[in-house]
């Protein structure tokens, strides 16, 4: 079924992230900040978080173990923390290996096929996790330095071309660097690093740092901005909307009563010259078009007008 803009659902959306930066920066700290989290820690680093901001967490060992667990009563939580995606990754290539032979090399590495195959299974994980368990999902992968010419750049850690795979599968994406003093998260590409901007949350934002007493609660706050944000952009289309069936139910009926060549040439003139909302060009347009052919009139573009043509005659403006 074909949606308008304005169909976007108004209620609190799920929120897919991506966390970024060197060890020991704070990413898991960060990403526990979430609304109501479950550790899904597959790097087995929960005891290097402070012990204030841990949460309940999972340690599965295998892919397998780790699909199991979800399955259980997952009703408590809002968001799944995925420490880290390298880690899961990982994880993801053991199983694919298993199913085919043919994802690994004989050194045990994966083969090209067996990327495609990681790929895939990523995103049918994220897929479950979003759309099924209905669940914000934050993604944690440490960053790696790459040359570019003179440059040094700073990319998630990730063999081959599944990084590409594992950026289509968020909506917001931030690398987090120590700026003086400070801690930041930024989410507008730039030289130094790609990241992904969405739902209004951009630019480089500072991360408060934590003394036992304050509310680890960054991103539980981040991810309402996004929701508020989702919001006011539903209340513009809901506006739009009005102005846009107004001007439909003044412009399709002046379309069925025309009858003549004036009539279409001042019609012609009238949808050229309105301030088009949403989709509403398209659709007049095409409405015209078929009242056109009704009449059994075409356009001379030699001419520059309307013209009587036979039955057997193509119409087309």
């Amino acid at each position: 079924m074909i949606k308008k803009p304005n169909e976007l659902i108004n209620e609190n959306q799920k929120i897919r992230m991506l966390i970024a930066g060197y060890p020991g920066i704070g990413k898991t700290t960060l990403a526990l900040s979430a609304p109501k989290p479950l550790l899904v820690d597959v790097d087995l680093g929960i005891n290097r978080v402070m012990a204030s901001a841990r949460k309940d967490f999972i340690q599965p060992n295998s892919y397998e173990e780790l699909i199991e667990d979800l399955k259980g009563d997952l009703s408590d939580y809002e968001t799944l923390v995925i420490d880290t995606g390298g880690k899961l990754l990982e994880l993801m290539k053991n199983y694919v290996i298993k199913q085919d032979v043919k994802n690994a090399k004989k050194d045990g590495s994966l083969s090209l096929q067996g990327y495609g195959a990681v790929a895939r299974e990523f995103s049918r994980f994220m897929d479950n996790c979003y759309y099924n368990l209905r669940k914000n999902i934050v993604i944690v992968f440490h960053a790696v330095e790459e040359k570019d010419e003179e440059q040094t750049k700073l990319r998630i850690l990730v063999e081959g071309s599944t990084k590409n795979t594992v950026w289509q599968n968020v909506e917001i994406g931030g690398f987090m660097e120590i700026i003086g003093k400070k801690k930041t998260i930024g989410f507008d590409n730039c030289e130094r690093y790609f990241a992904k901007a969405s739902f209004g949350i951009k630019g480089v934002m500072k991360i408060p740092e934590l003394d036992g007493t304050k509310p680890n609660d960054f991103l539980t706050k981040l991810f309402q901005l996004a929701n508020n944000n989702i919001k006011k952009e539903a209340v513009f289309f809901e506006e739009q909307k009005k102005e846009y069936e107004k001007l439909m139910n003044e412009i399709v009926p002046q379309i069925e009563k025309m009858e003549t060549k004036e009539d279409l040439t001042s019609m012609t003139k009238l949808i050229k010259e309105t301030n088009h909302i949403l989709t509403s060009e398209k659709e007049l347009k095409h409405k015209f078009k078929e009242k056109v052919a009704e009449l059994g009139y075409q356009w001379n573009s030699e001419k520059k007008e309307y013209e009587k043509v036979s039955n057997n005659t193509d119409i087309a403006e």
